[in-house]
């Protein structure tokens, strides 16, 4: 079959990179020159950079957003006989953090219509061998935190923000990582992504923060002491210099796709998706819709030149890796629902308006909406 001529891609990394090309590269061969490959200046650099630009005390930089997960919660000391809550819809990363630990995994709903962590099932789910809440700022939209953060103080637990696609992300005006543990990816196609795998935990609290760089490097705080079993968690200092140049430039490209996604609104106004509140500033990391026949709408998204995906397929509790959890099919509706319907459209700060128009048209064309919220 063939494709049309016009070409869509779902994300433009090429665009991004020649706006960033002339400072990309001497910020590269300066971590080689000082043979700085493994943390270093350029890593304690970006390092104090994001912590200041989410308003946090600290940022530890690892080597990707699972790794963050994982040393957040070991740090908060979560182990064998705890539990540990999150939702059903995020990437599986989520999940495999929390069993990494030996701790059990203990799922929740969304909640329409905005369709992040359903704050009620949390407290539902809450038992004596809970210890920390993880909600998932899902394609750059911020979750109930104050409504969240009140469960928490009420139950004496900690909470970890998943922040992996929520890089400048603001709840209720504070950045997102300004006030909890807060994990981030830096994967290349995140709103701030490096060339190639790396991570970091935005934290102000000065001794969990002393404990995860002991922990990503070996357990140790002098070289070559080491004080308990760690791990090789450690960010790269290319990834760093990389970091630094990008994280200069993330406002200005959240707002090319707050720009993208207003005029997606503006032409999407009855299409069934994820509602966004007052009270939160979204960076759309996605821009998700439902569609009722899914796949059909993606080949013939395809056969027009534009590219979407689908974020995520499968829910957690249905992955075979987590048949073991016990939850049946029904068991989260609406986590179930997004997995079916879920469509993501082309989305990056370089998108054009005649480029959206072309995207809607076409969907409208060869589809129709899911299940309202």
């Amino acid at each position: 079959m063939k494709t049309a001529a016009r070409e869509v891609p779902f994300l433009d990394l090429d665009a991004q990179y020649r706006q960033v090309e002339t400072e990309i590269w001497p910020a590269i061969r300066e971590v080689v020159e000082r043979r700085a490959f493994i943390l270093g200046a350029a890593v304690e650099a970006f390092e104090r950079e994001f912590a200041a630009y989410c308003g946090a005390r600290d940022h530890i930089g690892v080597g990707s957003g699972t790794e963050a997960l994982h040393l957040a919660l070991l740090a908060l000391g979560v182990g064998p006989g705890d539990e540990v809550i999150t939702q059903a819809n995020t990437f599986v990363a989520t999940l495999e953090a929390i069993a990494y630990t030996g701790a059990k995994i203990v799922l929740v709903d969304v909640k329409p219509p905005g369709y992040a962590i359903d704050v009620e099932s949390v407290a539902a789910a809450l038992t004596p061998r809970t210890k920390v809440i993880v909600p998932v700022h899902l394609y750059g939209r911020p979750a109930p935190m104050d409504a969240l953060e009140g469960l928490a103080k009420t139950a004496g637990l900690a909470i970890v923000e998943d922040a992996a696609q929520a890089h400048g992300a603001r709840y209720r005006g504070c950045r997102i990582g300004s006030t909890n543990t807060a994990c981030f990816s830096y994967y290349p196609g995140k709103n701030l992504g490096a060339y190639g795998e790396a991570g970091g935990i935005s934290t102000n609290d000065t001794g969990l923060a002393a404990k995860m760089r002991s922990l990503r490097n070996h357990g140790s705080r002098h070289r070559y002491v080491h004080d308990e079993i760690g791990y090789n968690y450690r960010m790269e200092g290319i990834q760093g210099a990389v970091l630094r140049v990008k994280l200069k430039y993330l406002d200005e490209w959240n707002a090319g796709r707050r720009r993208a996604a207003t005029h997606y609104d503006s032409l999407l106004a009855e299409w069934s998706r994820p509602s966004t509140p007052g009270d939160v500033e979204h960076v759309y990391h996605i821009y998700p819709v439902f569609v009722r026949n899914r796949d059909a709408t993606i080949a013939s998204m395809r056969t027009a030149g534009i590219e979407t995906n689908v974020h995520y397929p499968v829910a957690c509790h249905l992955q075979a890796a987590f048949a073991y959890l016990g939850y049946p099919v029904g068991a989260f509706p609406h986590s179930e629902q997004m997995a079916r319907e879920e469509l993501s459209l082309p989305m990056y700060p370089e998108l054009h308006e005649d480029a959206i128009a072309y995207v809607v048209k076409t969907l409208r064309t060869v589809s129709s909406p899911g299940a309202q919220p």
